[in-house]
């Protein structure tokens, strides 16, 4: 239930680009949604407020690449539904819920890959599948907007308090864990980051991204985190028993 806690959480580079803010960082303008490059992958989901580094080698998305550079520095990135059959033109399906990600980082190798840093700026829906003469996927994606409500401070505190036991019981996690929650902007902001950062399986991540309660969000990440921690402490009197 608890990945492997890395140092993935970093501090946004300063973006060269223009764009709309939030209360939680940045927005893509609307003119990108209609026409966003896709990046489907099946291990990785892309939440707002995350930077996520990706290498890019494969030529046709290094074509994406050059479109999105030539564009809004902005892409979709999105789960590929692999339990799901294929579509009727034989590709692999993408889970309808995905996250606008905009370049705030690049770096081009000799040999034509590419290193950067995307980062996560709202949750979409994808509208429909362009079609499209090049070699990487289109999509026409509409906003899904957070529905913030009143519980959602007591529901960012019961995920703090669990967060706080989980860095009490794991060894390496207290340095990245109280990060994340130092650099939470919002209970919205933190959900993501610890859902991005701790929570497994990818399925369960795909659920935070498609959940648009804020507070709902909350209370799964915590109860997942519940549960883990739960399992850590049996383990631990199991180890003292013996």
């Amino acid at each position: 239930m608890i990945a492997a806690v890395s140092s993935a959480v970093s501090t946004v580079p300063t973006m060269t680009a223009p764009s709309s803010t939030t209360a939680d960082g940045p927005t893509l303008p609307e003119s990108a949604l209609g026409s966003l490059p896709i990046f489907p992958l099946p291990n990785v989901v892309l939440l707002p407020g995350v930077v996520l580094p990706l290498h890019i080698f494969e030529p046709r998305y290094r074509a994406l690449l050059d479109a999105c550079q030539r564009e809004h520095r902005a892409m979709a990135m999105g789960l590929l539904a692999v339990d799901h059959p294929p579509d009727d033109l034989g590709r692999p399906q993408v889970y309808e819920v995905v996250c606008a990600g905009l370049i705030v980082a690049s770096e081009t190798l000799a040999d034509g890959r590419s290193n950067i840093l995307l980062y996560g700026t709202q949750r979409l829906r994808i509208v429909e599948e362009l079609h499209t003469d090049e070699p990487f996927r289109r999509v026409a994606t509409e906003p899904l907007p957070d529905f913030r409500g009143p519980d959602d401070d007591a529901a960012a505190d019961r995920l703090r308090r669990v967060a706080l036991q989980i860095s009490d019981s794991v060894p390496g996690a207290h340095q990245i864990l109280g990060n994340i929650l130092a650099s939470a902007r919002s209970p919205s902001h933190l959900g993501n980051l610890l859902a991005a950062q701790v929570l497994d399986p990818i399925s369960l991540r795909q659920a935070c991204l498609e959940e648009q309660h804020v507070a709902t969000r909350l209370d799964t990440i915590t109860d997942a985190l519940g549960s883990a921690l739960l399992h850590l402490m049996d383990d631990t009197e199991t180890k003292g028993a013996h």
